[in-house]
This record gives structure tokens, C-alpha cells and sequence, in this order.
């Protein structure tokens, strides 16, 4: 695992926007290799309690640190916000970043999409808006004058003054095969999370790049400590996917979370003090073809889960051995 890079979760959806901020410097005094912050409207569930817009928070990132690559992990760029705001918003912020950022792009969750009041989209109609959003951003990231006219978006007469000197990766979320496709027409890597995803798809369509995926735990000296957090801040996470694709509000995903047991969580997201589970997820998603892991260390107490990577965790992933 000598070459793969690790990340640490901003988790946008747990932390305002000032801790957003000192969290990405203390992943760089860590030795992190990247930071992924979420973009979200609304957190999951309404305990979680935060959703500050990204797009400041990643100016405050960029001037607080200085080798750290940043990333957003990921956006939709097909409702909330129009593609060309976000072709303004991703050159700026990479202008910022002096090369170090990498932009996350799927086709997104009725949550936070919804918010303007359009109707939400079925999954393959906005896979397709997410292939036209793309291509339209590529063209304007070229800072030339832009008239385009699509099935879904039209711009007239837009230019970015200020393009990004530096190329700006376009990864792309896919979860299915279908998506795997695109990421592989349009996309420059695959963004994934858990241990596995439509990998072995996506290369098959002639996908290259890197490939980000998310492990969430939630690491205390407690385990039954660990698993109340997990199921007090994150039980989302036991949601199944096309259900989190449709919900509209926090609080439908709260409803939706009252029939998680505490028993559930515990088989699927790793909690407490051993480091071993967790170094098998990492081994597990590396060897599926993951070379960028990011860890989402779930709750407020991330100081505790820095500690133990600065003590043990990085030296036993990046010595290669796991063990």
C-alpha cells in the first residue's frame, strides 16, 4: 500500500465551517496526503446539525494549509447550482489551491437537490444531465467565450476569465453500472466508497485515473461508546441506496433511520479501539483497485482518531504490511 494515498474526511454534514477548516490543517500536521470534504444542502439527519456551503470553506483550506491536496468528494452539478456557477466556482478555487485540488462530480440525492422546487429526476435522465454538465464545464474551464445550447443546460456568451492554470481533475461517482460508464467517457478517475463499486466496469469502459473511496468507522477507546456515536450521528449509513437517492428532507431520513438497530450498524461500520478491522477494509479496497482511501472517522471527537494515525495507523498502512 506504499503508493496509495490517504485522506481524511471533512465531513461537512458534522462540523461548521471554522472547525471545517482547523480540521484540514490538523490533517496536514498528520501527515495526510488529502482532505475530502462533502457539499451538501442539508445533512443527512438533523442531529448531525451542520451543512455550511463548501465553496468558502475551500478558499479558508486553501490559504491555512500549504502541501495538502483538497478535494470535494462530491457535487452534483446538475440542479442546485448551474454548471457554469460551478465551472466559475471550481476555477477560482483551484486558482486558490495552486494545483492541489481534485472536484467530485455525481448525479446527486433528491436532499439536497430538490431545494428550488424542480421535480427530481429518475437516476438515468440525471446520469445524463451529469454527462452534458461535464461536457459544458470542460468547455468553459477553457476560458474561451461559450455559447451552448444542450438537452439540458444553455449558457450564452459565458467566459472564465480566471481558468485554472493548473489541469483540474474531474472524478465521477458511480454506484452502478450505468454511472461506471460515464465516469469512464467523461471523467478523469472513479469515485467510490466502501470497499468495492462498479471498478472492474468502469476500466472495462476505458476508465483511468485515480480511485477515491470513503471508509466510515468511528474509532474510541470504548467500542460501545463508538457504536451510540455511529448510531446517534450516522445511522443513514444503513439506508439503502435508492431509498438515499429519493428522500427529500433530514427528517425523512430520520424516519427512515427509526428501524435501524444498533445490532445493524455494528455489522456494517467498523467501531472501537481495534485498528484491525479497519486495516482490512483499507487492504480490501486497495487490492479492488483503490488508491486514494479517505477515512470518515464519525462524531465529533476526530482529535482521538489523529492521534492513533500519527501513533500506529499510517505506519502500518503506508510500511505496506498491514499488520
Amino acid at each position: 500500500m506504499s503508493a496509495t494515498k490517504f485522506g481524511l474526511t471533512l465531513s461537512s454534514e458534522e462540523h461548521g465551517p471554522q472547525r471545517l477548516v482547523e480540521l484540514a490543517s490538523l490533517a496536514e500536521a498528520a501527515g495526510f496526503d488529502f482532505v475530502s470534504i462533502s457539499d451538501h444542502f442539508h445533512p443527512w439527519i438533523p442531529e448531525q446539525g451542520h451543512s455550511p456551503n463548501v465553496w468558502p470553506v475551500l478558499g479558508a483550506i486553501a490559504a491555512t494549509t500549504e502541501q495538502l491536496e483538497i478535494a470535494v468528494g462530491v457535487t452534483c452539478p446538475i440542479m442546485r447550482i448551474h454548471p457554469a456557477i460551478l465551472a466559475h466556482l471550481t476555477a477560482t478555487t483551484a486558482g486558490l489551491c495552486d494545483g492541489r485540488f481534485t472536484w467530485g462530480v455525481g448525479s446527486g440525492e433528491a436532499l439536497n437537490e430538490h431545494v428550488l422546487g424542480d421535480r427530481w429526476p429518475p437516476a438515468p435522465q440525471r446520469i445524463e444531465m451529469l454527462r452534458e454538465a461535464v461536457h459544458l464545464i470542460r468547455e468553459l474551464w477553457t476560458g474561451e467565450n461559450v455559447t451552448f445550447s444542450g438537452d439540458h443546460f444553455h449558457v450564452e456568451n459565458a467566459r472564465i476569465y480566471d481558468p485554472s492554470e493548473h489541469e483540474i481533475p474531474l472524478v465521477v461517482s458511480a454506484f452502478g453500472d450505468r454511472a461506471a460508464g460515464v465516469a469512464a467517457e467523461v471523467g478523469d478517475g472513479l469515485w467510490i466508497t466502501g470497499t468495492d463499486g462498479p471498478i472492474d466496469v468502469w476500466k472495462e469502459a476505458g476508465g483511468s485515473g485515480p480511485v477515491y473511496s470513503q471508509l466510515s468507522f468511528c474509532w474510541a477507546e470504548d467500542r460501545y461508546e463508538a457504536l451510540d456515536t455511529v448510531a446517534r450521528i450516522w445511522p443513514n449509513t444503513a439506508v439503502p441506496g435508492q431509498l438515499s437517492q429519493d428522500l427529500p428532507t433530514p427528517e425523512h431520513f430520520e424516519m427512515a433511520t427509526s428501524i435501524v438497530t444498533k445490532e445493524m450498524l455494528a455489522e456494517q461500520v467498523v467501531h472501537g479501539p481495534d485498528l484491525d478491522p479497519l486495516v482490512e477494509n483499507v487492504e480490501r479496497a486497495v487490492a479492488a483497485g483503490v488508491d486514494h482511501v479517505y477515512f470518515h472517522q464519525i462524531g465529533s471527537d476526530q482529535e482521538a482518531f489523529l492521534q492513533v494515525w500519527k501513533d500506529e495507523l499510517a505506519q502500518r498502512l503506508r510500511s505496506g504490511s498491514g499488520s
